[in-house]
């Protein structure tokens, strides 16, 4: 039962029948059947002409009776007069009829989600929408109402569809939506009858082509995958038509029986390997587990013993700490120690060197003055001395023998005046002196 169904075709159709029974067929025909287009039954006939052909004739023939009373008199001018009067009356009556007659079957009502294709004379003129309209030319009538809000539904299984290995596959679901956009070229251009082969033919030929390019084992990929280039090459094709596909889908895909066998031995041994990858993922996870433990165990005690370390490390340096503040303490006080001293020995030193340049100088002043005063003495004993000492005459002579008697004789002379002269006098006074003497001896020999 459920193959049988699978295995069922939409069928595209169209179907004639009274505007009453529009609203049935397009929402819902009969079974696989798909009716997106009614032809509705033109109740619209020239009948309501007569009234109106019958009041003109009734009429005229009141304005004929009314010239005849006009010549008539007598009894024959109230016959004539009556009978004009009914006349007048049928005639209006007549006009009447015939107007509601013609006022009511010119009303046409369109379905909602519905649009009815317009023609005059055979000639398709425009397009209605839903709604109530007025046709008030005799010839303009509703040739097709077309469904152009709903989005239609088919289902189109391709049967010993080949694969890529050849390998004919049983039957391929395909399910689809379209929506007729164009209602004027959908029914000028193909209609519904020939739309349902073109529509089945691109389908086949499309899953053909995509069955083509996958591998049997594979082939179940088909259900759920993306359709979305497929859908854009039937859209490419039907879009001359008036239709756009809006939807597509692979519901389902049946594999030949060998081959299903097959692939059930497949998925067996694919079951035993899962539910021993499954096993042996558990036994994994556990062995995962206990390591994790005992690593999680291991990681404890070495963060137990890395806050031990830390808390001795921690200590150590507390102490390096004290003890570096404690020869910090240390070397401050023996640096203070020493800058004391040192600056006790520098002012010492100071005051030493200032003493020595005192004394120094003062020595210095000391040995200039005894100098001078050494000096000065001296000079004043040198000075005593050679006032006390004999005083040396030298004679110079020319060195010849004839001049050394008178010499003799001048010098005689002249040192008793020499000897004779003050204490103060310098020798050089008495050089002079010696000197004036002897050349004044010279002139006077002379002479």
């Amino acid at each position: 039962m459920s193959t049988a169904r699978t295995h069922r075709r939409s069928v595209i159709s169209e179907a004639v029948a009274p505007w009453s029974s529009i609203a049935q067929l397009l929402r819902g025909g009969e079974a696989d059947t798909l009716i997106p287009v009614i032809i509705p039954r033109n109740s619209r006939r020239l009948w309501w002409m007569l009234p109106l052909w019958l009041g003109v004739f009734t009429l005229l023939s009141a304005v004929m009776l009314s010239l005849r009373e006009a010549e008539s008199d007598g009894v024959g001018d109230l016959a004539y007069g009556a009978l004009a009067t009914l006349f007048y009356t049928a005639g209006a009556l007549f006009l009447l009829l015939g107007a509601l007659w013609w006022w009511r079957s010119s009303i046409v009502e369109i379905e909602q989600g519905t649009n009815g294709v317009l023609t005059r004379y055979g000639a398709v003129t425009r397009t209605l929408d839903a709604g109530r309209h007025y046709l008030w030319h005799p010839w303009s009538r509703v040739d097709f109402v077309v469904d152009t809000a709903t989005e239609i539904p088919y289902s189109a299984p391709v049967m010993a569809c080949p694969t890529q290995e050849n390998v004919p596959l049983r039957s391929i679901e395909v399910f689809l939506k379209f929506r007729i956009t164009d209602a004027v070229l959908f029914v000028r251009t193909i209609g519904a009858g020939n739309f349902d082969l073109v529509l089945s033919s691109a389908v086949q030929d499309a899953i053909r082509q995509r069955a083509r390019k996958m591998r049997t084992e594979r082939a179940y990929d088909l259900r759920g995958s993306d359709v979305a280039d497929m859908q854009e090459l039937l859209n490419r094709q039907l879009d001359r038509y008036g239709v756009r596909i809006t939807g597509c889908n692979i519901p389902d895909v049946q594999l030949p029986a060998q081959y299903q066998q097959h692939l059930a031995t497949r998925e067996r041994v694919a079951k035993e390997r899962t539910a021993y990858e499954q096993e042996w993922g558990l036994t994994r996870k556990r062995r995962i587990d206990s390591l994790g433990m005992d690593i999680e165990r291991a990681k404890k005690v070495r963060d137990a013993r890395i806050v031990e370390v830390k808390a001795a490390l921690n200590k150590a340096r507390e102490q390096v700490a004290q003890l570096l503040e404690e020869q910090e303490t240390n070397a401050q006080r023996v640096r203070f120690e020493i800058e004391t001293r040192g600056r006790s020995g520098l002012i010492s030193a100071e005051n030493e060197a200032r003493a020595q340049r005192a004394l120094a100088k003062a020595y210095r002043d000391n040995r200039a003055v005894l100098q001078y005063e050494l000096a000065r003495r001296r000079l004043e004993v040198g000075a005593e001395l050679a006032s006390k000492a004999p005083q040396p005459v030298v004679v110079r002579t020319d060195g010849n023998g004839g001049d050394s008697a008178l010499t003799t004789l001048l010098a005689a002379q002249l040192l008793p005046r020499i000897a004779a002269l003050p204490a103060d006098t310098t020798p050089t006074d008495a050089a002079r002196l010696a000197a004036r003497y002897l050349d004044g001896s010279r002139d006077t020999d002379s002479d």
